[in-house]
């Protein structure tokens, strides 16, 4: 009878410690988190988009466009009062209301984050909303109203061919575009897998 309790009580050694014996093994174990990786990426596209656009506005700021390598890029000065790629002009002080819902929201998701994918691309979103979200405060004509600093413009100048840009519009364009991907690829924030989801 002793030897019979004692087998009742020992731990199952192929068991790993913490998994559910009545599981059969199946749940594998969560990826470590990546919210960190927000913290490291986010403040230096942050950082690289307000020091660009301080560049630009003293070197451009009231001159012609600047052409370069041969006419695929133009350097100039525009005030964009709309969202990124000059969308929903007029709309200012609404846009601005979704991009701190964007920020929000992000930083609600960030410790549950798992996928690397996920991390990398909110981070970009993030950025990009933030170094915006610095003009709308800071930038005239007023708080929330204030107008963002583009200066790319692709193929032609004065956005003729390509909207005029900045780094926080392009990092918030290749974020979105790394989450569609993560979606795409069934693989959910939190470090699961879709389908494993709908099991």
């Amino acid at each position: 009878m002793s030897d019979e309790r004692d087998t009742e009580t020992t731990a199952d050694p192929d068991v790993p410690d913490g998994a559910d014996p009545a599981g059969g093994g199946d749940d594998a174990p969560l990826p470590p988190r990546r919210g960190f990786l927000l913290l490291l990426l986010a403040p230096i596209i942050v950082v690289a988009d307000v020091v660009t656009k301080v560049i630009a506005v003293a070197a451009l700021d009231g001159e012609p466009p600047l052409r370069l390598l041969g006419g695929f890029v133009y350097l100039q000065i525009v005030r964009n009062p709309g969202a990124a790629f000059g969308m929903a002009t007029g709309l200012t002080w609404l846009l601005t209301l979704v991009a701190v819902g964007v920020v929000i929201a992000i930083i609600w998701i960030m410790p549950k984050l798992r996928s690397t994918g996920w991390a990398v691309g909110l981070a970009l979103v993030l950025a990009g909303a933030l170094g915006n979200l610095i003009d709308r405060f800071f930038r005239e004509p007023g708080p929330l109203r204030g107008h963002v600093v583009d200066f790319v413009s692709l193929f032609a100048p004065n956005g003729d061919i390509w909207p005029v840009f900045n780094v926080a519009d392009s990092s918030i364009v290749c974020g979105g575009a790394l989450i569609v991907l993560m979606a795409l690829l069934g693989r959910d924030y939190d470090g699961t897998l879709t389908k494993d989801k709908k099991k």
